[in-house]
């Protein structure tokens, strides 16, 4: 573990923007119910498969990330969406103090990777980048889930299953089936995480399920869905239902009609929504899913979608579970004319809710995204939520909070180092080796920092914790992008701490927050650029004094390698990373997650075939296609 320079606050030279906040507004959901599944045992964890196998990607999540919800026709490409203007010019930031916070790290080890991923089920898997990273604990278990696998350990990090894929554990066919001919498609799965109930010794995991059209085409049905397992106990590794919520939202399968749009044949016309980026929260009585919802078929983005289910009869396993839907966009929820956007669900440490109101549940979103820069930030309420445990009748409301400023971040670069796909792909006798029609030379991938948008919310200590991604400009000169944190009483919103987490020559990106019932947090991140390969890093974080400095619990020991940032195998490149991270409490200790680098080999090394190992897998430390890994991280926080 090592130490670096943290950089907090003060703002110097920007004059604050949208000071005024606009008065509590809200709007009447829209009811749902959901059924279960019966219960099932997970499935066993059989790992094989080549090193590549055609096709090796899900044509339906290639695509541009940046062109606000690009894609073809019915059936065509589907892509994680941002609607983010910028990047925004950085915030000026100096150096600062250090928090009074000081977590004692237990032990740290490597979570799921790439390998992992592609070789699960036997290999009827895609390569896959991100991983989205999602993690849970309690109960004397943690659970990682990332696309598309999850694994359960012990609290002493000794693994309890293999990789397990994603297909599998929702009880659908294998992503691809690579043993049949015709090649046969299942479901195509993306976005999960994960949520231990302390309440209810429970354990909650999420993720948005896009169907086929027929099971020989990865041409998409239009239905969607949100997948959500609940264990039958408080034991992970035993059996576990699944609740489906549909989310195409164009007035199929009892959703409401949306009016999403559906490019065909050069025309739009009426089509099915998308439920992206789903996150998830609870409180006592309710169990929260938030999407951004899009067009599923053409470009466009509708708003945040709020699904309010009742967490009790969930944990119960209850046949059919009630709920309500708040569409964001209804004029009573607006905000200068906009939508929420990730509006993202709070976790409350040890059962400490707030009890106002018959119950509330709070949520926070970013605005930024809409503006480039921006200094407010929205925090909604849900409440009367003890109605979600018989006839649900809860309000949401919207206010706006005053903050310092933050701006949509710029991609990271990152430390130069031994790159063997690319060199892969330069190279005409190796780039059909991993799919490339021809030999193409690129240079080495600058990683996206994401857009600004809400990352990991807490209610703790009556307070509600955020962290963004947001440009910076460190003494004035070095562009990097940092994180802006902030902690709120979410009553009256005024801000009890705030500020920035950046390094000189080098970028910290994708926050996620873990804080305990006493007001001791944890934030942790990928640290990477001119000093560091992509490495596993965290500040402490409390209200008196800020954030500390950056501890690196795992120093990347090579570039990120990943097919999406590279021509051929996509077009256009579209370097993949994040898309979140995860932190969790569990007693006095917090347990952390972020995505890193944790091997390297050299273009020698990729190409030679080490008996019992597979072409281009540096003896099964990564995929022919990528090298993406996680590091799962122990620390002692106390109260």
């Amino acid at each position: 573990m090592r130490r670096g320079t943290f950089l907090f606050i003060p703002i110097l030279g920007l004059a604050v923007l949208f000071v005024s906040a606009a008065p509590p507004s809200s709007q009447v959901s829209t009811p749902i119910q959901v059924t279960r599944s019966a219960a099932t045992s997970l499935p066993i964890s059989a790992m094989g498969g080549n090193a590549t196998d055609s096709p090796e990607f899900d044509a339906l999540l290639i695509g541009d990330d940046t062109d606000s919800g690009g894609s073809q026709d019915d059936g065509g490409t589907v892509v994680n969406r941002t609607v983010a203007t910028g990047p925004g010019a950085g915030i000026n930031v100096r150096g600062g103090r250090t928090a009074k916070s000081n977590p004692q790290l237990t032990f740290s080890f490597d979570g799921l990777n790439f390998h992992d991923q592609r070789f699960a089920n036997n290999g009827n898997q895609f390569s896959v980048e991100p991983p989205d990273q999602g993690l849970c604990a309690g109960n004397g278990f943690v659970l990682e889930t990332v696309n598309d696998v999850l694994r359960i350990y012990d609290s002493s990090g000794n693994a309890l299953t293999g990789p397990i894929d994603l297909n599998s554990f929702y009880g659908y066919a294998p992503a691809i089936n690579r043993h049949v001919s015709p090649l046969q498609f299942g479901p195509s799965i993306t976005d999960p995480s994960c949520y231990y109930d302390s309440d209810t010794q429970r354990w909650f995991h999420v993720v948005l399920t896009l169907d086929r059209a027929m099971p020989t085409s990865q041409a998409l049905a239009g239905t969607n869905h949100l997948d959500i397992a609940v264990s039958t106990s408080p034991d992970p590794t035993g059996t576990w239902v699944v609740y489906s919520v549909p989310v195409q939202n164009d007035g199929t399968q009892g959703t409401p009609d949306h009016n999403c749009k559906a490019r065909s044949h050069g025309m739009l016309v009426h089509g099915p929504c998308l439920g992206d980026y789903p996150h998830i929260g609870a409180d006592a009585n309710g169990f929260y899913v938030t999407t951004n919802e899009f067009n599923l078929f053409a470009p466009g983005f509708r708003g945040a979608q709020v699904y309010a289910l009742g967490k009790k009869a969930m944990a119960a396993n209850a046949s059919t579970v009630n709920g309500v839907l708040f569409d964001t966009t209804d004029p009573g929820l607006l905000q200068d004319g906009l939508p929420g956007f990730t509006v993202w669900p709070a976790e409350t440490p040890a059962g400490l809710y707030d009890p106002d109101n018959g119950g509330t549940e709070f949520f926070m979103s970013s605005t930024a995204v809409f503006f480039g820069i921006d200094n407010r930030l929205r925090v909604w309420s849900l409440m009367n939520t003890q109605s979600l445990n018989s006839t649900p009748a809860v309000t949401l409301t919207s206010t706006v909070a005053s903050v310092t400023p933050y701006a949509v971040p710029g991609s990271s670069f990152q430390k130069a180092g031994s790159i063997p796909l690319q060199q892969c792909v330069a190279d005409p006798a190796c780039a059909p080796r991993v799919g490339a029609p021809f030999a193409h030379t690129n240079n080495e991938a600058r990683l996206p920092s994401n857009d600004s948008r809400m990352q990991q919310v807490i209610y703790a200590n009556g307070k509600l914790w955020g962290a963004v991604d947001t440009g910076l400009l460190i003494n004035g000169t070095d562009v990097e992008n940092g994180i802006a944190f902030f902690v709120l009483n979410p009553n009256s919103l005024a801000v009890l701490q705030q500020g920035y987490i950046g390094l000189p020559n080098n970028n910290v990106t994708y926050p996620a927050l873990a804080v305990t019932p006493g007001g001791r947090g944890v934030m942790a991140f990928t640290l990477v650029g001119g000093d560091h390969f992509p490495s596993a890093a965290y500040v402490s974080i409390d209200t008196k004094i800020g954030a500390g400095d950056v501890q690196i619990v795992a120093e990347g020991a090579g570039p990120q390698d990943g097919f999406t940032g590279y021509f051929p195998l996509v077009n256009p490149i579209r370097p993949r990373w994040g898309d979140y991270g995860g932190a969790v409490t569990d007693g006095t200790n917090i347990w952390i997650a972020s995505e890193y680098i944790g091997q390297t080999c050299s273009y020698t090394q990729y190409l030679v075939n080490v008996v019992g190992s597979r072409f281009g897998t540096c003896n099964e430390t990564r995929g022919s296609l990528g090298n993406w890994g996680t590091r799962i991280t122990k620390l002692a926080v106390g109260q």
